[in-house]
């Protein structure tokens, strides 16, 4: 797969501070919060459980603070598309997850333009997690408890992570493996809304004319905070063609792969090289620019403006 040069595209407009964002010792919030107002785009910080969540909402919609305590969209349906800004300590986050940072950026920018104005985008916090910590303290868990609070139950989620490498729109499944054994009466309904968010991803995708599209099970994201916490969510992600291809051939010899992938459990050597590529260099240094595929960049990012049309 033939790159454009590493650096060409970064000069663009949102993408002109990536580089900064990606450095050994960045202060990645801070220079978020920078880009953020150089764009002038409307955004507030909201603090849950000392996680720092960045909120951006279309032009002239009032922050929380400003509103009086009332969220914008309380007992509404807004397209919350959110990706997480912190990385593992030790890898650059190139794709994991700095680039959808700067796509959902991007994103803004065109949704203003055109005046589209039903979506918040939110840039969470604490989605890598530490040794010994469990799902509950992602920052998603915490966030869509006060979401609920807020209002925003009736919210349509859709996750964005690792999404600079490749051309094969990859929508989540890993919510289905998680829910597959549980019989409790209030996961119907969050059942219910995955369909719908997955229903119209790949209406969305179909839309466009994506033609290398793949439902599969992914690596987990905040789309398990956000369950834990009872809502739903639905993870996008990208990969290679030739990785998708024998990722979904995998699968249908090895059904229960998609287990180990979703618990973290793949340890063995063997098993690790029959992960995508790309998957294996995520939390660690090979997470690097090099990698990304800019050429692509533009796909997705249409698919996110068409997701809120």
């Amino acid at each position: 797969m033939k790159q454009i040069p590493t650096r060409s595209w970064a000069l663009k407009k949102p993408y002109y501070r990536y580089f900064d964002f990606i450095a050994e010792n960045a202060n990645r919030y801070a220079i978020l919060l920078e880009h953020i107002a150089s764009l002038r785009l409307n955004s507030t910080v909201i603090s849950v459980e000392g996680n720092k969540h960045v909120f951006i909402f279309p032009p002239g919609y009032k922050s929380l603070r400003s509103a009086g305590g009332v969220f914008p969209f309380k007992d509404s349906d807004p397209l919350v598309l959110t990706a997480h800004y912190d990385r593992v300590e030790g890898s650059p986050g190139a794709n994991d997850n700095s680039i959808a940072v700067f796509h959902l950026l991007n994103a803004a920018l065109i949704l203003a333009h055109k005046g589209i104005d039903h979506w918040i985008i939110i840039f969470t916090d604490k989605e890598e997690l530490g040794p010994g910590e469990s799902f509950e303290d992602q920052g998603s868990y915490t966030l869509a408890k006060k979401m609920k609070n807020w209002g925003l139950e009736k919210a349509k989620i859709f996750n964005f992570d690792a999404c600079g490498i490749g051309d094969t729109l990859i929508i989540s499944t890993t919510t289905d493996h998680i829910l597959k054994d549980s019989d409790r009466p209030s996961i119907k309904n969050v059942r219910k809304i995955i369909r719908q968010l997955r229903d119209h991803a790949l209406e969305t995708a179909d839309i466009l004319r994506m033609e290398k599209v793949l439902l599969a099970p992914t690596p987990f994201s905040d789309d398990v905070g956000f369950l834990r916490a009872g809502m739903a969510s639905q993870t996008i992600t990208m990969l290679p063609s030739g990785e998708a291809e024998k990722y979904e051939s995998l699968l249908r010899v090895r059904p229960e792969f998609a287990d180990l992938i979703i618990s973290g459990g793949i340890k063995a050597p063997d098993e690790h090289r029959l992960l995508p590529e790309t998957w294996r260099n995520l939390n660690n240094a090979n997470d690097s620019p090099l990698h990304l595929t800019p050429q692509f960049y533009d796909q997705i990012v249409r698919f996110i403006v068409k997701l809120c049309s």
